[in-house]
């Protein structure tokens, strides 16, 4: 019997974003693989539906919505929303708990949920009050009335607990293993810091600049991210970029051959995010054994283990690790052959994949009405 699957709150299949994304790309033929019948909602200009990722089988229904910083996640969640209650399938799949607000409508046509929170979206300094408390109104009202829970990190998975007592499975997020590849830009393998991130606070974004600044003195700097809507951390990228000729910022990149190399060649990688759970790029880093230091967190020790170096958000503390790493090929071998080591015992998209399947199979109504 086929079983339909609505998966809700990314900007669609396939799109190059963000974590959820690169779970959407991964996971929505991997259900269709399994017998799935499967819609992908989305936005409109985030899809690439002519690239080498799309699968036919994946159905693509794009909504509409306010393309704004506050509004775009409600206003996306809510039209595509109706559309699936409408549609009424077996199972919905919802990421980011500001979809909280209309579970109620998918409850009501009796379609069960399975909602990935993704971090602690409230406690980031990115968002105003009034936005930190729509989050939080949503992290409640997905406790109430979200069906079965996701946490990407058993930590997040303890917060939850603690903060609304709901419990949850735990299914992080996987890596792929990349084929070898050539450097590039012209850089030399092993020999500069990479950082991958959305310009943000919360991901020590400010302090990493910082640190960029002293590192490049001696060894060269590259950055891959940005705001998304431009601003003061695009335009200090911008500066240090072109003020340096060994700081190289590359802004967002949708080809991931491209981000793999990087990693992959990275005589270190920092990852400096400090909110979330279990993050994509972290996991993508291992994959590609990039030698990783991380902001010290409960959610990157609970990802890393022993296979990473932990540092404070202090910019002269960044630099200084950082340089400790460059500067030493043995340890550059020894973090790389224990991430990948960590990354294939416990972050696999096989293992993900399976169990959202297994996890979805057994939610569903599978009646088909």
């Amino acid at each position: 019997m086929t079983r339909s699957v609505a998966i809700i709150g990314s900007r669609g299949y396939p799109s190059y974003y963000g974590g959820f994304e690169t779970l959407v790309r991964r996971l929505s033929p991997y259900l269709a693989d399994c017998g799935w019948d499967v819609t992908v909602y989305g936005r409109d200009g985030t899809t690439d539906l002519t690239g080498s990722e799309h699968d036919p089988r994946v159905r693509s229904v794009t909504t509409v919505g306010i393309e704004t910083r506050t509004l775009s996640t409600l206003s996306y969640g809510l039209s595509s929303v109706a559309h699936a209650a409408w549609k009424r399938p077996d199972v919905a799949f919802v990421m980011n708990v500001a979809n909280g607000y209309w579970l109620p409508l998918l409850k009501a046509r009796g379609i069960p949920t399975l909602v990935n929170v993704d971090g602690i979206e409230w406690e980031r300094a990115k968002w105003s009050r009034q936005a930190k408390a729509v989050f939080r109104t949503g992290a409640s009202l997905t406790a109430r009335f979200g069906d079965q829970l996701v946490y990407d990190s058993q930590a997040l998975g303890e917060r939850w607990q603690a903060d609304f007592k709901r419990d949850g499975v735990f299914i992080p997020y996987g890596g792929t293993i990349p084929e070898k590849s050539a450097p590039r830009n012209e850089l030399e393998s092993g020999s500069y810091a990479l950082m991958v991130a959305r310009f943000v606070p919360e991901n020590s974004i400010e302090e990493f600049f910082a640190a960029a600044e002293l590192l490049s003195h001696r060894w060269t700097v590259v950055i891959v991210g940005s705001s998304g809507y431009g601003g003061e951390f695009d335009n200090r990228a911008e500066s240090l970029s072109a003020g340096s000729d060994r700081i190289h910022w590359l802004g967002h990149i949708n080809d991931d051959k491209y981000l793999f190399s990087l990693f992959e060649h990275a005589g270190v990688y920092f990852h400096g995010h400090s909110v979330g759970g279990t993050n994509p790029a972290l996991v993508q880093a291992m994959a590609c054994g990039a030698p990783v230091v991380a902001r010290d967190t409960a959610f990157n020790r609970e990802v890393l283990g022993e296979a990473g170096v932990f540092v404070e958000p202090e910019s002269s503390a960044i630099a200084r690790q950082l340089e400790i790493v460059l500067s030493d090929k043995a340890l550059q071998a020894n973090l790389r052959a224990k991430v990948l080591e960590r990354q294939g015992a416990a972050y696999t998209w096989e293992g993900v994949c399976a169990t959202y399947e297994k996890t979805l199979r057994a939610m569903s109504r599978g009646d088909g009405d």
